[in-house]
């Protein structure tokens, strides 16, 4: 009606308002009668061509987009300052060498002030090229260009990205001698970049020293608490804003249920949901969705689907969550389920639905299933599967036990295979005990230089199902010489709001004696139910303190601590660093202490859940 009112009063060769025409179709996502208008206009000045070509990245169409940037330079016009920033994101999304045309674009401009560099800087950090912004931040600092706030926020933002805390440090140094740090915006940024190095213990410094909090600055600490395992202290700042009557907003509360997701206490779990509901953030799409991902996180998967069912409108983000929330679980059909309803809704899957989908088919063997939707999200998607979806199709045929086919199907593989590709390979050869084809991944693995000890150990416990012994011996001083050590295995379970850590052999515990008396005592009951420890992995000790190390493992001694301390028929609840132990036979003995204590027993490792009850586990031994 609006666009037939200015025909009809003269305005059809009106610049400023056929553009205006433009931009409404754009943004009523009506593209291709944006690309009439904008056709049908018989002037066109730059601000026209920024209006088509944004409305083309901001609904989708990347490659379009670009093009247009290069159709506009044919056409007379120089891109200005709008155009690379509408066009940086459209970069982003298509991940190719475009990146680098678009600075050209930059390069070529006959003026740069600061706003230009800082447009750049934020550009490239939003689109994930961090290294390309602190380029650029690096050669506006050489030019002698006077960083702003903005700068600074764009290279923290960089940093923090990377995880690169000395670059990070040398950006916070800047700060301080330009007179910025006292910024609130800068400040947060500085705490946020902290956080994410890992030393948050800097940016709970910095959040201390801050006069002016803003809602922003709680926020960005309370998630660097959660973001590096500090539960506890998030949850402490949470409760001090509410203290110092703070407000807090859905991104607050995010951050909370992200901390209790990764804490995986269920109890906690139902007390953040009763304040949301409290507090109005029960329609907000972003916090329902960290509740669906919260709860499947703690073990409450059915809760988190009549969660997920109540919800009028979908994220992509809720549908993964849900999927993924399945796959941790081992219900892999429901995942699969899922899936194939929001293939019919109006919300698409991304690359992330995939890779949960993946994940869901390789811990419940659906295997076809898999390989069907591996060629679906390349072939009616046009997603181009990364290093983790290959990975988790080589840990879906490598599970199945289709060894050769995982091992051909990485040699196959069109971009350089990474440490999740030859690591999922190497996991596999430890199901089958398939030390040749170990031998290789390993080899290839090892090539890529690992920061941690991990697969170095799994390789150790191939020779040693093997009898290699000699074997064993050399990836141990491989290990020492390479400085890596294996990450101890931790298991940790709550009473009454207290969390109790337990290692493996710990005597710590206030509750100790107890603790080993009871775990004797269930030791003696299972082995008389059938269970037989195994210790083959365990070589060079006497038999009897092979049998005390078994015995001693933190997921036994946290199994022990509970049964002392609930009530009978009480669900234990475990959590675990590391993957449920198969080279001790922990995850066979779990079986048995859930069958002789008429006790439901749910262990959350590192991938995934098991919900031990009656002598049986939920992944059915498919782990």
């Amino acid at each position: 009606m609006v666009h037939s009112q200015l025909i009809c009063n003269g305005f059809s060769t009106n610049v400023y308002s056929m553009t205006a025409v433009v931009n409404m179709y754009a943004k009523c996502h009506h593209i291709d009668d944006a690309w009439k208008m904008f056709e049908r206009m018989p002037n066109r000045d730059l601000v026209s061509w920024n209006t088509i070509i944004a409305g083309y990245a901001q609904n989708g169409f990347s490659r379009k987009a670009l093009e247009l940037v290069l159709r506009m330079q044919e056409d007379g016009n120089s891109p200005d300052l709008v155009t690379v920033v509408t066009v940086l994101p459209a970069c982003g999304d298509i991940k190719s060498s475009r990146i680098g045309k678009t600075r050209l674009v930059f390069d070529r401009m006959r003026t740069r002030n600061v706003v230009s560099w800082n447009s750049m800087i934020d550009g490239f950090a939003e689109s994930g090229d961090s290294e390309a912004a602190i380029l650029i931040f690096k050669k506006m600092m050489k030019e002698g260009v006077e960083p702003t706030d903005v700068t600074i926020m764009g290279a923290l933002h960089a940093c923090a990205d990377m995880g690169d805390l000395e670059q990070g440090r040398t950006v916070h140094e800047l700060s301080n001698r330009v007179g910025l740090t006292s910024n609130v915006s800068v400040t947060n940024s500085l705490i946020a970049m902290y956080s994410k190095c890992k030393s948050v213990d800097l940016a709970a410094e910095l959040f201390r020293k801050s006069k002016k909090k803003t809602l922003v600055s709680w926020n960005t600490m309370i998630l660097g608490y959660a973001q590096n395992g500090r539960v506890s202290e998030a949850l402490d700042l949470f409760r001090k804003m509410d203290q110092e009557n703070v407000k807090p907003d859905s991104f607050t509360m995010v951050s909370v249920i992200a901390g209790l997701a990764d804490l995986s206490v269920l109890r906690k779990a139902k007390w953040i949901h009763g304040l949301i509901v409290r507090s109005h953030f029960d329609k907000n799409i972003f916090v329902m969705t960290a509740l669906v991902d919260m709860y499947a996180k703690c073990g409450g998967v059915h809760t988190a689907r009549k969660l997920f069912n109540m919800m009028e409108d979908r994220h992509v983000m809720t549908w993964n969550s849900m999927i993924d929330g399945y796959g941790t679980h081992g219900l892999g059909k429901e995942a699969v389920e899922l899936l194939e309803e929001m293939q019919h809704s109006v919300v698409k899957p991304n690359n992330v639905t995939f890779l949960c989908v993946l994940s869901a088919c390789s811990h419940s063997g659906l295997v076809d299933e898999g390989c069907k939707f591996f060629t679906s999200m390349k072939q009616d998607y046009g997603l181009e599967p990364a290093n983790d979806h290959c990975g988790a199709m080589v840990d879906l045929l490598g599970r199945a036990g289709r060894l050769k086919e995982a091992w051909d199907f990485i040699e196959k593989m069109r971009t350089k295979p990474g440490i999740s590709v030859f690591g999922a390979m190497l996991g596999a050869c430890k199901i089958h005990k398939n030390v040749e084809l170990a031998e290789k991944a390993a080899g290839r693995l090892f090539e890529l230089d690992p920061e941690e000890g991990g697969y170095h150990v799994l390789l150790a416990n191939i020779y040693s199902d093997a009898s290699m012994w000699e074997n064993v011996a050399n990836v141990r001083k491989m290990m020492s010489k390479k400085g890596l050590q294996k990450t101890p295995g931790i298991s940790l379970i709550e009473l009454r709001n207290e969390i109790h850590t337990f290692y493996s052999g710990s005597t710590s515990h206030p509750q100790c004696e107890k603790i080993y008396a009871r775990l004797e005592k269930l030791v003696d009951q299972i082995k008389k139910a059938g269970y037989v420890p195994n210790t083959n992995s365990i070589h060079d000790v006497e038999d009897n303190v092979k049998k005390q190390l078994v015995n001693t493992h933190s997921e036994k001694l946290a199994i022990s601590f509970g049964l002392i301390n609930t009530n009978p028929g009480t669900t234990i609840h475990i959590r675990k660093n590391l993957r449920v132990c198969g080279d001790c036979h922990c995850h066979n003995a779990t079986k048995y202490i859930s069958l002789v204590t008429g006790r439901e027993i749910i262990v959350r490792d590192m991938h995934r859940f098991h919900h031990f009850k009656n002598g049986s586990c939920s992944c059915g031994d498919y782990w």
